[in-house]
């Protein structure tokens, strides 16, 4: 592919990504108005009507919806992406403040994803037809089916309450982490087995295997040399698809654990109407899977030549 094909090929993608990202924000931008006047969620219920009124007016809530839209983008190319209507701190700056430990949340979820995918694929590919093939695809559909939270809500039961090996709720050590990541983790978990099983199983059967196989090679060095590279490009795509489905998933987990995260200041500013957090959030997770999904359409190119050429 030259040069100027492949650059139009990513300004193509960038302004799709661009578009997605307007779309997205426009959506919760009119959402959020349309589900409530701010001045009602923050104010006391018995504020008089001149502090309401001057609530309004001080954050330009008393200008037409439109108005409002149009002075928000015109911030947003200036870098001034609002202020919290609870304590007027910049919303970059608090949402900045819980991410880290979203960061962290996400990254350890995504870690038991894949590993205990890779290898309940790998298992379940081997013994393709088997009892034990069966019997996780079996556990690996119902993981898939649980929602997020009763997955959490068992965990507080089993682990935090009867057995009492973990902490239910709160952050500060390695123990308060263990359960919100394998919530959100498990679900993931059970995809990539589903994925990899599939693109295995194929792979297996190849001559190619059968030839190193019949060369006295491990089942082990098969799988990490022949099976993991040819099955990459399937594993990319379920690994983008799957980081949505986390982000959502950690939104509610943050909420059941008491992770401090922006899932669960997210929860907490849509309770009261505090826009320009929310907006602020939506906005940076937009970004986040817009360019995480850039980032493995660029990783195709490495994980399969041939898609170079295209």
């Amino acid at each position: 592919m030259s040069r100027t094909a492949t650059l139009q090929r990513l300004t193509r993608k960038m302004l799709r990504a661009a578009f997605t990202i307007v779309l997205l924000v426009t959506f919760v931008f009119f959402a959020l108005r349309l589900t409530g006047d701010p001045a009602s969620a923050v104010l006391p219920p018995d504020a008089p009507p001149e502090q309401v009124k001057a609530f309004r007016r001080l954050w330009g809530l008393d200008q037409s919806v439109w108005h409002q839209y149009l002075v928000y983008f015109v911030n947003i190319g200036q870098g001034n992406l609002g202020y919290s209507f609870l304590d007027g701190r910049d919303a970059l700056a608090v949402v900045l403040e819980k991410l880290p430990a979203t960061v962290l949340l996400m990254l350890a979820g995504l870690g038991l994803a894949i590993a205990i995918g890779l290898v309940a694929g790998m298992i379940c590919a081997f013994y393709s037809g088997s009892r034990i093939d069966r019997l996780i695809m079996t556990a690996v559909t119902a993981a898939h089916a649980v929602p997020s939270y009763v997955l959490g809500v068992l965990a507080i039961l089993v682990f935090g309450v009867h057995m009492r090996l973990l902490p239910s709720g709160g952050s500060g050590t390695v123990g308060h982490l263990i359960m919100p990541a394998l919530t959100i983790g498990i679900s993931g978990a059970a995809t990539v087995a589903r994925y990899l099983r599939a693109s295995a199983a194929d792979i297996l059967g190849a001559r190619f295997v059968r030839a190193s196989r019949a060369r006295g090679q491990t089942w082990m060095r098969i799988f990490i040399r022949q099976v993991l590279p040819n099955a990459a490009v399937p594993l990319l795509t379920v690994t983008g698809l799957m980081l949505g489905t986390l982000l959502g998933g950690a939104v509610v987990t943050e909420n059941v654990f008491a992770w401090p995260g922006i899932g669960k200041l997210l929860v907490s500013s849509v309770a009261t109407r505090d826009l320009a957090v929310v907006q602020t959030i939506v906005l940076i997770l937009g970004i986040s899977l817009v360019f995480t999904n850039l980032a493995v359409d660029w990783l195709y190119t490495l994980a399969d030549p041939r898609l170079r050429t295209k």
